[in-house]
């Protein structure tokens, strides 16, 4: 028996197959579309390659700035420490009950006002009996030497031994000494008086005061400090630079005073003035750091004792040839700028740049003054091509932009009303 070959499975599900008629415009739209996509990417394709053409072989716009000379300072910068240029602690010379505080925490004293007072009349009474003592010598010297000249008469008649008049001539001699003594134990007595009186060794500030009214202070007694006064106009700003500077350091000082300039911490900007007047005379081994000194005059007192601030040293204020710093571009070469020639071309020079200061570069060799260099859009610029120079941006420029998007709208206009 012979069986009718199998028919062929249908590509379609039969729920599909029922809706295929439904399905054939939708179809149908999408295949048109895709065929003018192609269609339609390649004129576009070609037209942006010769529009990328045309812009890249345009002039690049760039700002521009002068090789101008100047001067530049040669400067050192470091980080120093204020220090008073004098620093006293004032303590008792003498063991008393402190009576009176004449001055307050942090105020300014000038040298020999009074400070503390300590209770007198112990050493008042040490004084007067000192006197006492010393007058009693004295009209004992007086009586001996009496008896010397009375006796050196009676030993030429020799009504006296030598003996007896030596021994008199002994005492009058021991009591010569004995006044001698009494007058150097009046002295400490004037002076340890004079010691309750505390008065300040050098014009400054007082520090904090750890005593009080009525406190029995003690010499050499530990802790037994009374206050701390800090000279602080003048003053000193201390600070370290590495020892590579050694040298410069050295040649320009011989050459005359060094100005520091010393920026304190804080909201002002202005910074003090001041002189280089110590170098020390040896290199820190551990840091491979020369310690300088600065002397400021400090009138409005801006520098305080402990405080760090931002030290620059001048060495010199040399006239020199600068650019402005954006203007220096590095390669694997090393630096250049481009050079703006007359005919508007870019030329790439290499450079050799000293230093950098603030927002110039000083250059030592490549460049003459005059000369005009690219110091923004670097990027595009291709050597030996042309630049567009721009002028920098002023308030209100987007409106210049504005009306040159404007122009372009407008020629883009007439170029679809003639096609």
């Amino acid at each position: 028996m012979i069986h009718p070959p199998p028919s062929r499975s249908p590509r379609f599900p039969a729920l599909l197959r029922g809706s295929l008629p439904r399905f054939l415009p939708l179809i149908a739209l999408l295949a048109s579309l895709t065929g003018c996509g192609e269609k339609a990417a390649a004129p576009a394709a070609g037209g942006g390659g010769g529009g990328g053409k045309k812009g890249g072989g345009g002039a690049a716009p760039v700002y521009v700035g002068p090789a101008q000379t100047k001067i530049v300072p040669l400067v050192i910068e470091a980080i120093g420490a204020v220090e008073p240029i004098r620093t006293t602690t004032v303590r008792s010379q003498v063991t008393g009950t402190l009576v009176k505080i004449v001055i307050k925490e942090g105020q300014t004293v000038k040298a020999g006002d009074l400070l503390f007072e300590i209770d007198p009349r112990p050493f008042e009474n040490a004084l007067r009996a000192a006197e006492a003592d010393l007058q009693k010598a004295k009209v004992q010297l007086e009586t001996a030497r009496t008896q010397v000249a009375r006796y050196r008469s009676l030993t030429t008649d020799q009504m006296v031994s030598k003996e007896q008049f030596e021994k008199i001539s002994d005492t009058a001699r021991s009591l010569e000494s004995e006044v001698l003594s009494d007058e150097s134990r009046l002295a400490t007595a004037k002076l340890q008086l004079e010691y309750c009186s505390i008065r300040a060794p050098l014009a400054g500030r007082t520090g904090n005061i750890p005593v009080h009214e009525g406190d029995l202070v003690r010499v050499n007694e530990a802790g037994g400090l009374l206050v701390t006064i800090h000279q602080v106009s003048p003053i000193y700003v201390t600070f370290g630079v590495p020892q590579q500077y050694f040298g410069s350091v050295v040649r320009y000082r011989a050459t005359g005073t060094l100005n520091v300039a010393v920026v304190p911490p804080g909201l002002e900007e202005k910074p003090e003035q001041g002189d280089l007047t110590f170098m020390d005379n040896t290199v820190d081994s551990s840091t491979g750091t020369l310690k300088l000194k600065g002397t400021f005059p400090n009138t409005a007192q801006r520098l305080w004792p402990g405080q760090f601030a931002t030290v620059t040293v001048t060495l010199a204020s040399p006239e020199v040839l600068t650019v402005p710093s954006s203007a220096i571009q590095t390669s694997q070469t090393g630096q250049y700028v481009y050079v703006v020639k007359s005919d508007k071309t870019a030329e790439l020079r290499p450079v050799v740049v000293e230093r950098l200061y603030q927002a110039d570069a000083v250059i030592s060799k490549g460049l003459s003054a005059g000369e005009t260099v690219v110091t923004d859009g670097q990027l595009r610029v291709i050597p030996g091509k042309p630049v567009d120079i721009k002028e920098a941006a002023a308030p209100g420029g987007g409106g210049r932009g504005g009306k040159s998007g404007e122009g372009k709208g407008k020629k883009t206009d007439k170029e679809k009303k003639a096609s």
